[in-house]
C-alpha cells in the first residue's frame, strides 16, 4: 500500500478527483494526508470530511523560500510518501526540495507543455491563437514546468471562448488525467527514461476532449 501526500493551496479540485478515484477503484495505494500552504486552503475541509490527515506550512511565516521548504519537506516526510503531489500549489519549490523526491513528484499544468510554462496559460493561449490547448501531468524538476511528461489532454479552442470557459473545459480534463497517473505510479507501471515516460502494459498517454462533451459537464 503506497502512501500519496498531496499539496493545495486552494480548494484542491484535482485532490479531490484523486481521492474519489483512488476509493472508487481501489488503488494499492492511500492519500496518507493533505497539506496546504494556507490555513483557508477550502480543499483542508474535504480532506478532513473524508478522514484524511490534513496540516498546514504557512509560507507568510518563513522569510526565505529555503526555510519554508525546509519545513514544508518535514512535514510531508512524516507521512513517508511514495508519491508527493502537486495539487494547485502555488509555490516555486526549491531546487534541494525537489530533488528530494526526484521521480515520486508529480504535478498538473494548464496548458500543453512545453507551451506555455508558468502563469496565466489560458490567457496567453487564447493571445496566441492557438487552435488546440490543454494541460499537461509531469514529473517535477528544477527546471519550472518541464519535467518528463506522463499525459496530456487537448481541448479546442473555438469561436467565443474566453479565458472562463476555456479554463473550466481544461480543468475538467485535468480531473480526467491527473488522477489516471497517479494510479499508473502507485500500480508500479511508470518508468522513466530522460525525458521520456512509458508505461507498461502500453495505455494512451494522451486524452482529445470533445469540446461539447466537455462543455455538457459544466
Amino acid at each position: 500500500m503506497k502512501n500519496i501526500v498531496i499539496l493545495i493551496s486552494g480548494r484542491g479540485s484535482n485532490m479531490q478527483a484523486i481521492v474519489r478515484r483512488c476509493a472508487r477503484e481501489a488503488w494499492p495505494a492511500r492519500v496518507a494526508a493533505v497539506v496546504a500552504n494556507r490555513s483557508d486552503a477550502a480543499g483542508l475541509a474535504f480532506a478532513a470530511e473524508n478522514g484524511i490527515a490534513t496540516a498546514v506550512v504557512d509560507h507568510l511565516e518563513f522569510p526565505e523560500r529555503a526555510a519554508f521548504d525546509t519545513e514544508l519537506a518535514a512535514v510531508v516526510d512524516r507521512y513517508e510518501p511514495d508519491l508527493v503531489v502537486l495539487a494547485g500549489f502555488m509555490r516555486v519549490l526549491t531546487t534541494p526540495f525537489v530533488e528530494r523526491y526526484a521521480g515520486r513528484m508529480l504535478n498538473v499544468h494548464p496548458s500543453l507543455l512545453p507551451c506555455f510554462p508558468g502563469l496565466k496559460t489560458h490567457q496567453r493561449a487564447l493571445e496566441a491563437g492557438v487552435a488546440l490547448h490543454g494541460a499537461t501531468v509531469h514529473f517535477v524538476t528544477p527546471q519550472l514546468d518541464h519535467g518528463p511528461i506522463v499525459i496530456q489532454a487537448a481541448v479546442p479552442v473555438v469561436a467565443g471562448d474566453d479565458v472562463k470557459r476555456l479554463s473550466a473545459r481544461v480543468l475538467a480534463c485535468e480531473h480526467i488525467i491527473y488522477p489516471r497517473a497517479v494510479r499508473w505510479f502507485v500500480e508500479g507501471r511508470l518508468a522513466l527514461d530522460g525525458m521520456r515516460v512509458e508505461v507498461t502494459p502500453p495505455e494512451p498517454r494522451w486524452l482529445f476532449a470533445d469540446v461539447r462533451e466537455e462543455e455538457q459537464k459544466q
